[in-house]
């Protein structure tokens, strides 16, 4: 059914009436821009960054978010953050900060939604074991977020508007930035360039107030939460307590050192967090913290660091899992070089109707590669692992005792 055209224009009405309430600051929906502009926009319905949300989350890349590790691999814990679960806490705290500073919030959600795509199995170490691999194959480093801009970009071709790729490829969430300013042009160039100096290890602030407010919502997400998980699975006990920084103690008023003092740690620090980045930033031409929480936020990660991320319960298998990177980079690499077409990665990438032709028609093989573990899911990097490695069971009449 049609919607009637009375009705339409007064939709219309109410987006610019919507629009016109927002901060001056904020990306206008009318200054989208997207490189292809091909597939048909109806901006009053689904505005163009409403939209980017929606083909993100139509996307195969999203879809394997579901078993992605966000910190704690091979453990068996249905309570504990995955990475679909935290793409959707930076979504709602993003939202939440530029609700409160007169943001569009569809393009922060479209941002936070896919900013994580690029993540590997295994987390953070899994992308150290692939980054190395990249290296050996002469493919430069390898970095999530350049990795998640191209799932979207080019592997897919979402044909996602610059805002929010901008906004992804500069999310960063590992830095500790008191204070962040827009950068760069609204323009193609200006993108490239920015790519190019992340690929070479190097930073560069979202072109737009959305990403930069997503920037510092992918590092409140975490902290609380990764500490909560952390005492969850029990990686760390109260003797890790005990070095919990006084300065964080103060700040998001915790008493005592006991594992019951931090049973509510992530919601203090959201509401904390929050309040401080509104604060810092309602009458700025920047999104900031202030500096106690700037000092907090740094010694927070310091902590998580040492105690969760870096711990021996942690990081125990990481020679078997080195391993398994290792060896299914190169029996993926000789399958795609052999033309072996029983291979997975003829099923699930190259032969697969969703993967953009362009992209297959251009990518090296050590490209098609490095591509497809990174969008592997855990149990299905050990599922392909497992195929490649161990021998194929031969049938017979005989079955044995």
């Amino acid at each position: 059914m049609e919607i009637p055209q009375s009705i339409f224009d007064r939709m219309e009405r109410s987006m610019a009436d919507r629009e016109s309430l927002l901060s001056r600051r904020a990306t206008r929906n009318a200054d989208y821009l997207r490189r292809s502009g091909c597939k048909p926009e109806d901006p009053v319905i689904r505005p163009p960054f409403f939209r980017d949300a929606d083909r993100i989350v139509h996307s195969k890349a999203y879809s394997r978010y579901i078993d992605k590790t966000q910190v704690f691999y091979l453990v068996e814990n249905d309570h504990i953050t995955h990475r679909v679960l935290h793409v959707q806490l930076v979504s709602k705290i993003g939202r939440t900060i530029g609700r409160a500073l007169g943001l569009n919030e569809d393009l922060i959600e479209a941002i936070a939604l896919g900013h994580d795509i690029g993540h590997v199995p295994y987390g953070h170490l899994g992308e150290k074991f692939l980054d190395e691999l990249c290296t050996e194959h002469g493919l430069g480093g390898f970095r999530h977020n350049v990795q998640s801009v191209r799932f979207l970009d080019v592997v897919e071709d979402c044909d996602l508007t610059l805002q929010v790729l901008d906004g992804i490829l500069c999310h960063n969430g590992e830095t500790n930035d008191r204070i962040l300013t827009v950068e760069g042009q609204a323009d193609w160039d200006s993108f490239a360039d920015k790519m190019e100096k992340i690929e070479k290890e190097g930073d560069a602030f979202p072109l737009t107030t959305e990403g930069c407010v997503v920037r510092c919502a992918d590092s409140i997400s975490y902290l609380g939460r990764d500490l909560a998980d952390g005492l969850e699975v029990e990686v760390i006990d109260e003797r890790d307590l005990e070095d919990f920084p006084e300065n964080c103690m103060d700040f998001f008023g915790i008493t005592g050192h006991k594992k019951e003092a931090f049973s509510d740690i992530n919601r203090k620090v959201l509401d904390v967090l929050i309040r401080d980045i509104i604060a810092g930033s309602y009458d700025a031409d920047c999104i900031a913290f202030s500096a106690e929480a700037s000092a907090c936020v740094a010694a927070f990660k310091e902590f998580n660091m040492q105690h969760i991320y870096g711990n021996e319960r942690l990081i125990e298998n990481q020679k078997k899992i080195r391993f398994m990177f290792r060896s299914l980079f190169s029996r993926i690499l000789e399958d795609i070089k052999s033309g072996r077409k029983d291979s997975p990665v003829y099923e699930d990438l190259i032969d697969a109707a969703w993967a953009s032709r362009a992209y297959l028609g251009a990518a090296a093989p050590e490209e098609l590669t490095r591509d497809f573990i990174a969008g592997m899911t855990d149990r299905y990097f050990e599922w392909v692992f497992r195929q490649s490695i161990l021998p194929a069971r031969v049938r017979s009449r005989y079955r044995g005792w």
